[in-house]
């Protein structure tokens, strides 16, 4: 059986979209002595065209004080993680999000205080840029920590006659990180996740099991309620402080949020004047319809 590290090594070196190369290349140039990684991930990893949809990027620096110097930028990415900011390249349109290595190595494991980050990485994603090879290597090291952290949470929580099926763990462990967060997508979203890819899923979850540390049932569903609370809650206070680093931010989360739910947000002047209240109000209507859960 092949390892996981070496699975997700594999699959972080894939090839991307030249565009997608030259993108990461040039978020990592706006942080020249602090850049360390750039990894692409997300719906948009599947697209061929790529025009007129928003890339992910996740930029992994050495540490916020050598990213931005003293100020706001640096103490709101330690204190709140990930930064998100906008970005635009050779006619494509992005938001990269900024972790230290620290942070991204703990934030892949069973030790992150939400489920943001691990639940992402043990999807499929792409290392489009690397400072060295050192760099390289401590991406793919925590990239690795993500799926045994996904199966050491879901495990307990899958029926014990299926416990041994990997497709069984990813999808209960997706449907219970969907519930973790405020999500846009339709509720059956977490279960095609699988679906798109089984064979990929088949062979990572194979390789993770054996590295996953299982609690008790009853300490997993305690996890798993922390999970919701602070995730939820986390997700609002991500979303307000976004307004401060993303340019049109009320804008995109709308726009987001029509893309997966299928609604018609129209935003206010009054809401892109005064953005992070702007965001907050649309919530309650939001929950209500169903457009986020």
């Amino acid at each position: 059986m092949t390892s996981l590290p070496a699975l997700v090594a594999e699959e972080l070196a894939l090839p991307v979209d030249p565009r997608v190369t030259a993108m990461a290349e040039a978020v990592a140039a706006l942080y020249p002595g602090a850049a360390r990684a750039v990894l692409f991930y997300g719906s948009c990893l599947r697209e061929a065209e790529l025009d007129g949809l928003m890339l992910d990027f996740y930029l992994i620096v050495s540490s916020y004080r050598e990213a931005y110097g003293r100020g706001w930028y640096a103490f709101a990415n330690r204190l709140v993680p990930p930064n998100v900011f906008p970005f635009e390249h050779d006619g494509l349109a992005a938001k990269y999000a900024v972790l230290s290595e620290a942070d991204f190595l703990a934030e892949n494991g069973p030790e992150a205080g939400t489920v943001s980050v691990w639940a992402r990485f043990a999807q499929p994603s792409r290392l489009v840029w690397a400072r060295d090879e050192a760099a390289r290597e401590t991406a793919v090291a925590a990239v690795s920590r993500a799926a045994p952290t996904l199966f050491g949470f879901a495990l307990p929580m899958v029926a014990e006659a299926e416990r041994a099926d990997p497709l069984a763990v990813w999808r209960r462990g997706f449907a219970l990180t969907y519930d973790s967060e405020l999500r846009a997508e339709r509720k059956d979203r977490s279960g095609s996740i699988v679906d798109t890819e089984p064979e990929r899923y088949r062979r990572f979850g194979t390789a993770a099991l054996p590295l996953a540390l299982p609690l008790a049932e009853d300490r997993a569903k305690r996890r798993w309620r922390r999970f919701r609370r602070k995730g939820k809650t986390m997700s609002l206070v991500r979303l307000a402080k976004a307004t401060t680093t993303f340019a049109g931010g009320v804008d995109y989360i709308a726009w987001k949020i029509n893309r997966h739910a299928g609604t018609e947000i129209v935003v206010k002047p009054w809401q892109r004047r005064w953005p992070i209240l702007g965001a907050l109000t649309l919530l309650p209507r939001l929950l209500r319809r169903g457009a986020i859960r």
